[in-house]
């Protein structure tokens, strides 16, 4: 540097990169640098540090694509404790943290200390005595040599184990085309990745020339051709610089020469006066190289366009490749440059890549994890319950544990393909149930490994713990004293509620006056004095009901009404029929607290259990006060509660899970529950978030249902009910409003438009008639004469079988007729009929 230095190409490692940055930065020389991958190397610290490769942020991207694309939650990492081992691991733990997996374990080795085979032997067997089965190393290639050979010595390259390499693996393959074939048998089965370089007649002619050069050895890998871009990339800067006039001059630099003078002789070194302008000249570089575009996106990043990775599978001799990765599309088997082409996308069912041969030559995907063989058992913590012992209980004087979920959980153990140990961990005081929450935060604090029992999959619980496959269905319900309903004097009432009778009763009036205004104009017997014809309004309309209406229907529109409504009166009448008789015949029970929402509106006090979490969901989710709320510890108080009601300090209903009231009404006969289940939910086993032990054990719970030994269990512990559970038995037969609303509106419907086409007729005839006869008749044309003529138009007697070619004109006169019967003489009114042609033609009687 003590020359006139205008650029650095280089260095090779990281560590290095660091160091040579800040003189780079002092100088303002640019530093181009292709072996540099630590992702920290930032230009916000850095701004003359350019990466030429790609940086190890990408390269940890595919990482945790490939473990995300496999399942895996966990893995363990071997690193190299320095700039560039621990800044790319620090990616890696980023980008899983993204996909919700985790490092379980990470393994530091010294980069200046001689390591030797000892020492990398315990890191291995520390690894394997861990949970996790997939391990991911990220050192140099000599020291990952080392690594796989003891392994291998080891047996950690067979069947369950997987290893991924980062690009170290690959550089060294790619140099060394014939590798000893002890070092290619600690290898096989491997997933390595490499920086992808685009398959073109200029890579392939390169190659060619560097073959004839070397005579194939050393072989050239990705760092290779990084490298020769490099070079190509500062030649082209160059060339645009002096085209922009530019020339290569320097100037001491002030903070250097106060340094004074040293055996580093820092003073010698010059500022170079043209190094921005070069700098910018090679971020603004846009060709194509060997390794692809050359071309930088300008950020605080700045770092390679369309950066992308090959994954290759260690088999036999060599390698193969089973995919690409890639920032734009993630995982796939089509080249990078194919998919550029087509709309970006990352999605979870696009990621693809082909078959893998694992460690210990198998097809079969591995698991990525047992448990870990270092005699650990797991801490299961069990809930010491003091009611509803048929669920979980305690057996007196040990650790042990019985119940129902008890016996569901080590059923689902058993199916398990590998041993589980375990041991059960009490929890609770014993004098009261425990609290559930309570109980599952211990899984988060690392107190225990799983919660088994009648645990509540609820909200606030599945954010901060897994839980497997419901084994149970539950959901809150109310719980409420009944009484006994005799069939009295008015029994035949209770079919209908009273809004039911309501709206069937108008629909009655209403259907009679509809049809008493479409029949009047033609039909006899429709008309009348206005109280002869009120009584057939009601007659006919409530005659209906019985089907005996005597009156016959002569229009088209009155007809239609009609039918409709008789519909609608069979299948009323038809309901009515089969409800009254199961009020008659079966012993109906009746509770004035219909279902939650009444609850919800009164002010009585509720009962929950001790433990449960009804009381968070009552308070937090339904907004009822805790002063309402009553802890219940066990059947007996629900019971005596329950009995006592709120005169005597007791509650009005008690809210609990449905498993637990079932349990209680099997053998208390007083009490029924009411109203519908208003929360779905279940019970499951807890265990720490992304555990595949949950995944494993939601698979052998529903192989337990599927072979019907969940319902074996089931029946030997809970099939004990004397009393009906039938909820539905609560004034189950009342017909409400909702279920007849279809018919109600299909018949108003047919009403409106009837009497809409009906109207719509006699204003088209009253304005065809309005002008002449208003003109003949000398009438006024004032609002009250038209008005007064409408309404006897539509009072006129009309005779059935005159058609549109004829029109009627009305005459009143009184008269009185003595009747043949001996009745009284009353005055009648006649009309005299005059039928006028529309043509002009009078024709008289």
């Amino acid at each position: 540097m003590e020359t006139e230095t205008v650029a650095i190409i280089g260095p090779q490692c990281s560590t290095v990169a660091h160091v040579l940055s800040h003189v780079a930065n002092e100088l303002q020389v640019p530093l181009l640098s292709f072996g540099a991958t630590d992702p920290t190397l930032s230009s916000l610290q850095f701004p003359f540090f350019v990466r030429t490769t790609l940086s190890d942020l990408y390269q940890m991207a595919a990482v945790a694509a490939i473990i995300d694309y496999y399942d895996w939650k966990a893995v363990n990492v071997i690193f190299m404790d320095d700039d560039y081992g621990r800044n790319g691991i620090a990616a890696l733990d980023d980008k899983l943290a993204e996909r919700r997996l985790k490092i379980s374990y990470k393994a530091r080795i010294q980069p200046d200390v001689e390591i030797g085979g000892g020492d990398i032997m315990n890191i291995l067997v520390k690894l394997a005595l861990m949970e996790s089965r997939v391990i991911v190393v990220h050192v140099n290639p000599t020291l990952g040599l080392k690594i796989f050979s003891v392994a291998k010595y080891l047996g950690m390259l067979g069947n369950g184990y997987v290893w991924i390499a980062t690009d170290m693996l690959s550089s060294m393959l790619d140099s060394n085309s014939h590798l000893p074939s002890d070092i290619m048998d600690a290898l096989q089965g491997v997933l390595v990745l490499r920086q992808h370089t685009p398959d073109t007649d200029r890579k392939r002619a390169f190659f060619s020339r560097w073959n004839k050069l070397t005579g194939g050895s050393p072989g050239l890998n990705s760092y290779g051709l990084y490298a020769y871009d490099s070079v190509l990339l500062f030649a082209h800067a160059m060339d645009a610089f002096f085209d922009q006039g530019g020339t290569v001059s320097f100037s001491k630099d002030s903070n250097l020469a106060s340094v004074g003078n040293g055996n580093l002789h820092l003073e010698a070194m010059r500022i170079f006066d043209g190094g921005q302008l070069l700098l910018k000249n090679i971020l603004d570089i846009n060709i194509v190289g060997l390794t692809g575009p050359l071309k930088f996106i300008l950020g605080t990043d700045r770092s390679r366009v369309l950066p992308s990775y090959d994954v290759i599978n260690v088999i036999g001799t060599g390698f193969r490749r089973i995919g690409y990765w890639s920032n734009y599309t993630g995982l796939s088997i089509i080249q990078p440059e194919t998919l550029y082409k087509r709309p970006p996308n990352s999605s979870s069912a696009s990621q693809q890549l082909y078959s893998v041969i694992w460690p210990g030559e198998t097809l079969s995907k591995p698991r990525g994890w047992v448990f870990p063989n270092n005699g650990k058992q797991l801490q299961i913590g069990v809930p010491i319950r003091v009611s509803y012992r048929e669920f979980v209980a305690q057996v007196k004087g040990t650790e042990t544990f019985k119940g129902f979920c008890i016996d569901v959980f080590q059923a689902a153990v058993n199916l398990l393909p590998y041993a589980v140990p375990y041991r059960f961990v009490p929890y609770g005081d014993g004098r009261r149930n425990p609290s559930y929450t309570g109980l599952v935060n211990l899984i988060t604090t690392g107190v225990l490994d799983g919660v088994v029992g009648d645990i509540a999959i609820v909200t606030n619980r599945t954010r901060i713990v897994d839980f497997t496959q419901p084994y149970v269905s539950s959901g809150l319900v109310v719980v409420a004293p009944f009484r006994k309903l005799n069939s009295g004097a008015w029994a035949f009432l209770r079919p209908f509620t009273p809004s039911m009778w309501l709206i069937t009763g108008c629909f009655f009036l209403v259907v009679g006056v509809v049809v008493w205004i479409l029949e009047h104009r033609i039909n006899d017997e429709f008309r009348g004095p206005p109280k002869q014809q009120i009584i057939t309004i009601l007659w006919f309309s409530f005659s209906t009901l019985f089907f005996a209406h005597r009156e016959s229907t002569v229009s088209c529109l009155g007809r239609a009404v009609l039918i409709i409504w008789l519909f609608v009166v069979l299948i009323i009448n038809s309901s009515y029929t089969a409800s009254l008789t199961s009020i008659l015949t079966v012993q109906q029970l009746s509770s004035h607290i219909k279902g939650i929402q009444s609850l919800i509106d009164s002010d009585e006090p509720l009962g929950y259990q001790v433990g449960s979490f009804a009381e968070h969901y009552l308070h937090e989710e339904l907004n009822i006060s805790k002063s309402r709320l009553v802890a219940l510890g066990s059947p007996e108080a629900y019971a005596k509660a329950l009995k006592d009601g709120p005169e005597k300090g007791g509650v009005a209903a008690v809210v609990d899970e449905r498993p637990y009231v079932e349990s209680f009404l099997s053998k208390q006969c007083t009490f029924r529950i009411v109203g519908q289940e208003f929360t779905k939910s279940g019970w499951g086993f807890a265990f720490p978030r992304d555990s595949p032990l949950a995944v494993d054990l939601s698979t052998a719970i529903l192989q337990l249902t599927e072979n019907g030994d969940l319902q074996r269990i089931h029946e030997k512990w809970l099939m004990h009910s004397t009393c009906s559970l039938d909820a539905g038995e609560l004034e189950s037969d009342r017909l409400h409003l909702k279920s007849f609303g279809g018919l109600f509106l299909l018949c108003g419907i047919a009403c409106f438009i009837a009497l809409f086409i009906y109207f719509m007729q006699i204003v088209c005839h009253f304005r065809r008639a309005d002008s002449n006869e208003s003109v003949s008749a000398g009438q006024s044309n004032s609002l009250s004469g038209r008005i007064q003529r409408l309404l006897s138009l539509m009072d006129e007697k009309k005779d059935p079988s005159t058609h549109g070619s004829k029109r009627r004109k009305t005459e009143k006169s009184a008269f009185d007729d003595d009747s043949d019967k001996g009745e009284s003489g009353r005055n009648t009114r006649g009309k005299k009929m005059e039928l006028t042609n529309e043509d002009g033609i009078n024709s008289s009687n």
